[in-house]
């Protein structure tokens, strides 16, 4: 029961990691994309700076899915043995 217990505790984990890594660029993009527009009077800084965010959100979650998965090939991760399984 523990074991399952784990296991779900690093699913929320991870899940949580990517929300987080895709929302913090976007959160911080679109906010210096308001603040140069209401600076500067434009209205465009805000739409492209959210772009930019969400491709360096979509980024980093990248290089994680990568990451994660370079560790699973070196180790038994537990999530990919219990769907290999089923």
């Amino acid at each position: 029961m523990k074991k399952k217990r784990n296991s779900v505790f690093q699913a929320l984990s991870m899940i949580s990691q990517f929300g987080i890594n895709m929302l913090v660029p976007i959160a911080m993009c679109s906010a210096l994309g308001y603040f140069l527009d209401k600076w500067l009077g434009t209205g465009f800084f805000f739409i492209i700076l959210f772009f930019v965010g969400a491709a360096a959100g979509a980024w980093n979650v990248y290089k994680m899915v990568k990451t994660i998965a370079r560790l699973d090939e070196k180790t038994d991760n537990p999530f990919t043995s219990r769907i290999e399984k089923e």
